[in-house]
């Protein structure tokens, strides 16, 4: 998984009309109000129905994620024995990263609850495929690498659905809690998800874990459309861009969105955010593809396991403790946390024994999972609401790229250097970060996620525009 720290993990404009219709008390249903600044005395995110609904959507889509992604890595893997397919396997589950660009304006220019919902009806008839090719005797690693793309496509929108959707449901005081919730499903559960992916299938076999699939998104398609999604502050009641640019094709008015994500973060400290992000994403893919390598030389596949689960656990608790870290100066976190990350991956590497392996390589994770939340709530506060989605797809695909292209080396370079060196030199993603920040005073002078405003990141907006 991604370190998150240029999450997509997303605040629309006007081209979702949907409005809340329920009715609802106002502890019940916490929505942003225009020209009221929010206060620590308002009510508990879990009095937010609409928030309650989404956590549990998002919670229960994740799951259905991990799962089939374990379930696809084993079939792969036990129908040919080939790593180099299974390598090629993964780097296609882990394409959504590099293909996030191309949801970002889709996200922006759509009714945000029918392209949630839809994403989630089409990976559960999807998955469907291969259970009713394993019953049929048809199930071959040709049609399974021919459905993965299709699960894959189904998933882009997910990412800056996120950080688009959330600004509408909750108020700008508790995005940083919401984005921290959310992470502990989007972040850091995705690895104890793939742990227990694992037992299933022992126990109950590949396809059978294909539809049980099936039945999470169906659950997660009916907790989405549970979600009231009012109009945002910025529809002043204006033509909306779709409707104002009849006369363009829409191939020109989705290149002109991209631009205007890529024109919002040209000359802005996220630039060089996303450099160090791609650097460790480019780690983690490598990692990836040889951590069953490296947990079977440790001890089989139960080192294995407890590995993925350790992963999970520090990115979780990274999630957890992110709000708590909102005061300090976010240059200063990059430095030291993932600097200590780095030497915590380190000695995992080369610690004497499995469980002290484990409990290191898990530690390691912690940075991360702080870093992912806090830069999700810092894309929110910063950038205008109207391009999130395609800023966060930029983003994403920027520093999510690296993902794909470091599992397929990773299997050749172990290969090559061996299991061990190649996981030690893989701790180098997290270390490039701390050693950027601490070279580059403009990063390590960076203010808090509770000071951020656009002027401390270069972000420039429309109004700022004039007068230079």
């Amino acid at each position: 998984m991604p370190t998150g720290s240029e999450s997509p993990p997303s605040s629309g404009d006007s081209h979702d009309a949907e409005s809340q219709t329920d009715q609802e008390s106002p502890a019940d249903h916490e929505s942003p109000t225009a020209g009221t600044a929010p206060t620590d005395s308002q009510p508990s995110l879990w009095r937010n129905r609409d928030f309650r609904r989404f956590f549990a959507g998002q919670f229960v889509t994740n799951a259905g994620d991990s799962l089939y992604t374990v379930a696809v890595l084993w079939l792969v893997f036990g129908l040919s024995g080939s790593t180099v397919l299974t390598g090629i396997a993964n780097s296609m589950l882990l394409l959504p990263w590099l293909l996030q660009i191309l949801a970002g304006p889709v996200v922006d220019r759509l009714p945000l609850k029918p392209v949630l919902v839809g994403s989630q009806v089409v990976q559960g008839v999807v998955v469907l495929v291969l259970p009713l090719a394993a019953a049929t005797g048809n199930l071959t690693v040709g049609v399974i690498l021919a459905v993965v793309p299709l699960l894959v496509l189904s998933t882009l929108v997910m990412a800056p659905m996120q950080t688009t959707l959330l600004p509408r449901i909750v108020p700008e005081t508790r995005l940083s809690k919401a984005n921290s919730a959310l992470a502990t499903v989007t972040l850091g559960l995705d690895m104890v998800f793939d742990a227990l992916g694992g037992a299933f299938i022992a126990v109950f076999g590949a396809t059978t874990l294909f539809l049980f699939d099936s039945v999470t998104f169906a659950l997660a398609a009916l907790l989405f459309a549970g979600v009231g999604i009012g109009r945002d502050d910025s529809d002043d009641g204006q033509p909306s861009e779709v409707e104002d640019d009849t006369d363009e094709s829409v191939l020109g008015a989705y290149l002109d969105d991209l631009r205007a994500g890529i024109d919002t973060l040209r000359g802005s400290v996220f630039v060089e955010l996303i450099l160090m992000t791609a650097v460790a994403n480019f780690a983690v893919g490598v990692t990836l593809a040889i951590l069953p390598s490296f947990g079977d030389g440790l001890g089989g596949p139960a080192v294995y396991g407890l590995l993925l689960g350790a992963l999970g656990i520090g990115r979780l608790a990274g999630s957890v403790v992110a709000p708590y870290l909102e005061d300090v100066q976010y240059g200063r976190l990059l430095l030291v946390g993932h600097s200590l990350g780095a030497v915590c991956w380190l000695a995992a590497v080369y610690a004497p024994t499995p469980a002290l392996t484990v409990v290191l390589f898990g530690l390691s994770w912690v940075p991360a999972g702080a870093s992912g939340v806090l830069t999700a709530t810092l894309n929110q506060t910063v950038f205008p609401k109207e391009l999130l989605g395609r800023v966060s797809s930029v983003k994403g695909t920027a520093s999510g790229a690296t993902l794909p292209l470091g599992s397929l080396v990773g299997g050749v370079v172990a290969a090559v250097l061996g299991t061990q060196t190649t996981m030690g030199l893989a701790a180098f993603g997290f270390g490039f970060t701390g050693l950027y920040t601490l070279l580059r005073p403009r990063i390590r002078g960076l203010p808090s996620v509770a000071d951020a405003d656009p002027a401390a990141f270069d972000v420039t907006t429309a109004g700022d525009g004039d007068g230079g």
